[in-house]
């Protein structure tokens, strides 16, 4: 296809013969989920859930302290309270009320009748709010007039008491995972406080191996150094730990040496398309696009809205993909401040070219030759790619063409909508398209990938189906 994902097709490859993305067939688990005479979710369209994950990614652009991880945590907990709201009417599914130590759910009322978008509706509105205090006050409205519209739309076809019913138990599943968001003390409110003064960062590793610091031009301090420790759905403490990188070395003739040799050539000399494959993925920059968990759901609503999924599916498939970002976020963080591997830039410029610099570039300051502001190994979008990718994929199947138009219309970097074969392959070019922008080494997209897909395999084999 292009030169960064042809290179990539023996990991994938490998990948899958190792077993991690191979996910079907859910546990079978005790029927938890209460029963009522209410219609199935799965009788009514998606257009509920299609709208609020729309207003996501336009409030996840200019959300202070919502960039990455802390915006999949979002992800996760509405996720997870929307699927819960509405699986009471998802016969084939089971609820996840037991699968979370701590989490406690309040009961339906069996012999009474429901109106399920009118319940998922009030909770999404719920968790935004929960989610989101300190929003514009335009997205605030936003939120109001959303659920407002819905609840008029449903008044003129729903009996009123069904609806009022419906509402109130949407909002008390919400209230019982904000509840529960509330004890994970390293995730809730994390967001107000995404760059603490609190942590500094260790100048030197093991015999004076130079470790990660704040990066040029800007030397924006460490985002989230303590996310490693938020509380996971499904990911296994082990999970978090990724493989020993290879080891800092400013010999000429060192593994560490070529990979970043390698990124310095790249960059030098990129081609249009690595340049137009760089910014298509890049969605780093606050207040120009959504942030790289929300680039997931951007793609999943075009799959939604393309296979036109019932209300029922696309709650499950927003509830693995969300759980998915959440727990791979917290296990690319953990790894990435348990190693402490400097940026390219800093290594480049230390013992190969002072001058060098990324074509990551702030189109609203005009600020020149980014890096984010966190440890290189592993790499987050990597993590983010291959997670959200792995379980769109068992969800849709792979096998089939795609085309993103996530930034279609976008003027300020080459948004030109790009063509996918296999699902699997959104996930690997979104990893890889960090060589040549600069800001990552080949070793940090290798180990992103490994971890994203298992995070997503973690999650998939909850027992979603009874």
């Amino acid at each position: 296809m292009n030169k960064v994902v042809s290179g990539t097709q023996k990991v994938l490859i490998a990948l899958f013969i190792g077993g991690l993305i191979v996910m079907g067939g859910c546990r079978k688990d005790q029927d938890d989920s209460p029963t009522n005479a209410s219609q199935s979710a799965s009788s009514y369209d998606n257009r509920v859930a299609v709208e609020w994950m729309d207003l996501f990614l336009e409030i996840d652009r200019f959300s202070p302290g919502y960039r990455p991880p802390a915006a999949a945590r979002l992800l996760g907990y509405t996720g997870l309270a929307a699927y819960e709201t509405a699986v009471p009417g998802m016969p084939e599914n089971n609820s996840l009320r037991f699968q979370f130590s701590g989490l406690s759910l309040p009961n339906i009322q069996s012999s009474a009748d429901y109106h399920w978008p009118s319940a998922v509706n009030a909770t999404y509105a719920s968790m935004f709010r929960f989610f989101y205090p300190h929003i514009a006050d335009e997205y605030k409205q936003r939120i109001n007039q959303l659920e407002n519209k819905f609840v008029q739309q449903f008044s003129q076809e729903i009996a009123e008491s069904t609806i009022t019913r419906s509402v109130q138990w949407g909002r008390d599943i919400a209230t019982a995972v904000q509840n529960w968001s509330v004890t994970d003390v390293y995730g809730h409110e994390a967001y107000l406080d995404p760059r603490p003064s609190s942590y500094s960062p260790p100048e030197f590793g093991p015999g004076g191996s130079y470790l990660w610091q704040p990066t040029w031009p800007d030397y924006s301090r460490a985002l989230f150094p303590y996310w490693g420790n938020v509380r996971p759905f499904a990911l296994r403490p082990s999970d978090k730990i990724a493989k020993p990188p290879i080891p800092w070395s400013d010999d000429p003739n060192s593994a560490f040496y070529n990979q970043a040799k390698e990124i310095y050539i790249w960059v030098n000399n990129a081609k249009y398309e690595d340049i137009w494959i760089a910014e298509f993925w890049s969605d780093d920059i606050f207040e120009v696009t959504f942030e790289p968990a929300g680039r997931l759901i951007a793609i999943g609503q075009q799959l939604v809205v393309e296979d036109k999924l019932n209300l029922g599916q696309v709650l499950e498939l927003y509830g693995q993909l969300g759980m998915a970002l959440n727990d791979i976020g917290i296990g690319i963080w953990h790894s990435k401040y348990l190693y402490n591997v400097e940026r390219p830039i800093s290594f480049i410029q230390r013992h190969i070219d002072p001058n060098w610099k990324t074509i990551l570039n702030n189109p609203l300051n005009n600020v020149e030759g980014l890096t984010p502001e966190f440890p290189a190994y592993p790499s987050g979008h990597s993590g983010f790619g291959s997670a959200g990718a792995a379980v769109l994929a068992d969800y849709f199947g792979n096998i089939r063409s795609f085309t993103d138009r996530c930034h279609e219309s976008r003027t300020e970097f080459i948004g030109t909508p790009r063509t996918y074969n296999t699902l699997l392959e959104i996930g690997v070019e979104d990893a890889y398209s960090r060589l040549p922008l600069g800001v990552h080494y080949r070793m940090d997209c290798d180990e992103g990938i490994r971890m994203g897909y298992l995070a997503a395999r973690r999650v998939v084999e909850l027992p979603w189906k009874k």
